[in-house]
């Protein structure tokens, strides 16, 4: 009997995969370029009867029944190359490859566009879960021609995490569209956990909170409208215990943080085509800024912050101002992610779901909260919604919460916190409802020392003046 699907690259992602695959009744094909992890594998799922090793990339390929469908989880970049030229001359028309991996998005299209030649059907499958999610359900995204993933989308809406009896998975889009919704969404994580941190910095450094009162704050939060998976892991993190020292792990961990090029990709997209992404981008500074950690120990004890009496606060009073805080910053945050998607959408014909994106991101993935239920509902009522901060239910949430917002952020830098994200929400939100902006000073000063000229506001036309 042949095989419905092979996977390629067993990793911990790739092999959670094929383990998915293979309990949703999938005859699953695995191989690896080196054979110790398909080993490794097979060891521990000896009596596995979907899963089928192979050890040479011909015979792969001649298992699988047609047309194949060959799932690639490796590493972004050269690789995946690597891999689709060895595999393309052992393909026929009509046969399918699947990218999985983080690759960036227009590498997804060269490679379309490529292997289209070919007559071979390429699939751009973002994938977002981690290892867990990749075996128990992630949430997937799929970009290429439709008709190519009609005939994969029986397998992978079966594996796809599910929510409310609806998987999520759906077609996003066509050639690079499935990798760019999962790079925004990298680029939306990325901000949320800063977010998340920024609040934590302000509970334990301003309001003097314990590691454990802190995680009993977020298990709280959790329970209402800002129920999230990162919220729910880090309210675990906050509990774990270090086993060498006994202390909360968390302050054992060196402030040095990582990230894999997902993030920048998001800003750099957002720059080059003119749109505003500025939490996402602080998010991914304050990450480089970490970085610098012989620097930043260097620095503090060379530049010094406000001397400031500190005058106690009423913590009751300010931890619901921290969660106003947190929730608004977070709405900011994904009205730029989305506003990306919608923008990018626009520019490129893509036609992206919004409203069946956020119900995907329910489950399985990293950004899954409980607001992306308000978040499709307001794409479901207005398709063209300029910016999710127009929302009726968002805009009278920020209209009440922007106090909490304001009062921390300031509250914070008079402290000497640093809060990237936290500020540059609310001057997103400011600069957004400014109706009369800075701008005409620009203007001005471009026109005066370059001769750029300049619109009115009050007659059609361009404009120069000789200022001297």
């Amino acid at each position: 009997m042949l095989n419905t699907i092979g996977v390629i690259g067993l990793g911990v992602m790739g092999r959670n995969l094929a383990l998915n695959m293979a309990s949703k009744g999938e005859q699953v094909a695995v191989y690896n370029y080196t054979r110790d992890l398909t080993d490794q594998l097979m060891e521990t799922q000896s009596e596995n009867k979907a899963l089928h090793p192979y050890y040479e990339l011909q015979e792969f390929v001649q298992s699988l029944q047609a047309p194949r469908k060959v799932f690639l989880m490796v590493t972004a970049g050269k690789p995946i190359d690597s891999v689709i030229e060895l595999l393309t001359p052992l393909l026929e028309k009509g046969d399918i490859i699947m990218d999985g991996g983080n690759s960036h998005y227009e590498d997804t299209e060269r490679r379309y566009d490529t292997l289209k030649e070919a007559g071979i059907h390429y699939i751009g499958m973002g994938i977002s879960g981690g290892e867990v999610g990749a075996l128990k359900g992630p949430s997937i995204m799929p970009g290429g021609d439709k008709e190519a993933y009609e005939q994969v989308a029986p397998i992978f809406t079966k594996i796809a995490a599910q929510v409310d009896n609806d998987p999520c998975c759906v077609y996003i889009g066509p050639k690079g569209a499935g990798h760019f919704v999962k790079m925004v969404h990298n680029g939306i994580e990325y901000a949320d956990m800063q977010l998340i941190a920024e609040a934590y910095t302000f509970l334990r450094e301003r309001l003097h909170l314990s590691v454990d009162e802190v995680a009993d704050i977020f298990e709280t939060w959790n329970e209402g409208e800002l129920q999230s998976y990162l919220m729910e892991i880090t309210a675990d993190i906050l509990r774990k215990k270090d086993d060498v020292t006994g202390l909360p792990i968390i302050d054992v961990i060196l402030d040095k943080a990582g990230q894999k090029g997902t993030g920048k990709w998001t800003s750099m997209q957002a720059i080059d085509n003119g749109i505003t992404s500025s939490i996402i981008t602080e998010s991914l500074f304050a990450r480089y800024i970490s970085a610098l950690k012989e620097e930043r120990v260097a620095a503090s004890d060379v530049l010094v912050g406000p001397e400031t009496d500190k005058q106690p606060l009423d913590k009751d009073v300010w931890i619901e101002y921290v969660r106003q805080a947190l929730y608004m910053g977070k709405v900011c945050a994904y009205a730029q992610g989305f506003n990306q998607y919608k923008t990018t959408s626009e520019l490129y014909d893509w036609n992206l779901p919004l409203k069946d994106i956020a119900l995907i991101f329910r489950g399985g993935c990293i950004i899954r909260a409980q607001f992306l239920n308000v978040i499709s509902q307001a794409y479901d009522k207005q398709p063209n919604l300029a910016n999710l901060l127009l929302d009726p239910y968002f805009a009278e949430k920020l209209k009440n919460y922007q106090v909490g917002l304001r009062k921390v952020v300031c509250e914070g830098i008079f402290s000497g916190i640093s809060f990237p994200c936290l500020s540059t929400s609310v001057t997103y939100y400011d600069g957004y409802r400014t109706g009369q902006s800075n701008a005409n000073i620009l203007q001005a000063q471009r026109d005066y020392f370059g001769a750029h000229t300049y619109e009115r506001n009050d007659r059609e036309g361009t404009f120069h003046t000789n200022w001297q």
